[in-house]
């Protein structure tokens, strides 16, 4: 069956987008190795929060969105969109994996005049490095001349309102004139703006830049509020006066670490990439010392507010964690410092339990790991992780014997209670 558009990958990134081009009046087939993902989707049941089910369901019986595990469906779209992780190896060096594995299937469904455009995250040279030689030598086509390449970045921020697929601008960058043109016609079809630039690496780093900007700036926060404690300054107190100043400030807060599908992994493509070119990212580096640092630091406030509120060592304290996604109101625990922050607490002997109203479970180690009833009166400390907007955090303060908050979730409450220690 025809389609307009074909996303390989339907994540986080990739069923979004599929939304957005299906809204906008376009056919589109989801291509995903996962088959009880692709049976979901064919049913209408969603498992991405920024795209609810009845949504899903109405695109799904309109005709509009259909899935399948056969790259097969590619030969029949006039563009393919490329969404599939790009993780980082535990030596923090870019596995691109299943990116190229998906681009040599590509390849051999490639035929003239296609549309092709990556929307994975990964260093600048990807596209025209890793993709286009494949591509071409599966297809027997030539880049530019027979069909079009590009790179357009993701910019999902899930859980957000405000802004959307739809509304955030597209960052378009091809391989040719061409390549940027058809690019660009394609998801202004869909996108609200559309921005091009010169080349695919241009809109490589592009991306890479909003995440190293956030990263940094994170970091420099985080190391601000470990000085803060030392010195007993209020580090919310200062960033929320800093934020009064209408220009030349941007407001980021402290926490227990990064999370998402972004922040804590993308600058580390550029810092592999940089080495290339014997030159060294060390504001890069040093931002994700300091962020990787934060778990540590969280531990160890948690032991100091026990030792001197309760009079008690981690070793056999109970502690509830609420929250383990990564960020308020969502269940993705990509990343989630939570995981990171919960094996701290256990290894020093604690006794950890977690409560998350958007994350009933889930696995770490190999064990499943279920939320437990938030009765905080049953716990030697509860520490407050990520900030979900459905707690009642008044009553939490009132009910618990500690509280340790990392988010500034109590607020004026905790900072006025002998029960509170914030970071």
């Amino acid at each position: 069956m025809k389609r307009d558009v074909a996303i390989v990958g339907a994540g986080y990134v990739g069923l979004p987008l599929a939304r957005v081009f299906a809204e906008a009046g376009k056919t589109v087939v989801l291509v995903d190795v996962d088959a009880a993902r692709v049976e979901r989707l064919n049913r209408g049941d969603s498992y991405v929060e920024d795209v609810p089910s009845d949504v899903l369901e109405t695109l799904v019986k309109a005709g509009t969105i259909a899935a399948s595990t056969d790259y097969d469906v590619l030969r029949e779209a006039d563009a393919i969109l490329v969404s599939l992780p790009t993780p980082l190896s535990r030596q923090r060096e870019p596995d691109l994996t299943i990116l190229l594995e998906a681009s040599r299937e590509i390849g051999k469904r490639l035929r003239k005049d296609h549309l092709v455009v990556l929307e994975s995250t990964t260093y600048p040279g990807t596209t025209r490095e890793q993709l286009l030689p494949i591509l071409e030598e599966e297809s027997g086509l030539r880049a530019g001349a027979d069909f079009h390449l590009a790179f357009s970045p993701e910019r999902v921020d899930p859980g957000r309102n405000d802004w959307s697929t739809k509304t955030v601008p597209k960052v378009v960058g091809g391989v040719d004139e061409g390549s940027t043109e058809a690019a660009a016609a394609l998801y202004g079809a869909a996108v609200d703006q559309v921005h091009p630039v010169s080349s695919p690496e241009a809109a490589e780093l592009t991306k890479l830049l909003e995440n190293i900007f956030r990263s940094v700036n994170i970091a420099l926060v985080n190391e601000l509020a470990q000085l803060c404690d030392r010195m007993g300054i209020d580090v919310w107190e200062v960033v929320e006066a800093a934020a009064t100043k209408p220009f030349g400030f941007m407001s980021f807060r402290p926490g227990p670490g990064l999370g998402g599908h972004c922040i804590p992994i993308d600058p580390f493509y550029l810092t592999w990439k940089a080495r290339e070119y014997g030159f060294y990212t060390e504001f890069i580096e040093l931002a994700g010392k300091v962020n990787e640092s934060m778990p540590y630091f969280c531990r160890s406030l948690v032991s100091q507010a026990l030792n001197h509120s309760r009079q008690r060592s981690l070793s056999g304290s109970r502690i509830l964690v609420l929250g383990v996604a990564y960020k308020p109101d969502i269940s993705d625990m990509r990343e989630s410092p939570a995981v990171k922050l919960i094996a701290l607490l256990e290894n020093a002997g604690a006794d950890v339990a977690y409560h998350d109203p958007h994350v009933p479970e889930f696995r770490e180690n190999g064990v499943v790991l279920t939320s437990s009833p938030l009765e905080p009166d049953a716990y030697d400390c509860v520490v407050i992780v990520t900030d979900h907007s459905t707690i009642d955090y008044e009553a939490l303060v009132e009910d618990a014997q500690l509280v340790v908050d990392l988010r500034n979730a109590t607020g004026t409450n905790g900072k006025h209670s002998d029960k509170v220690w914030k970071l």
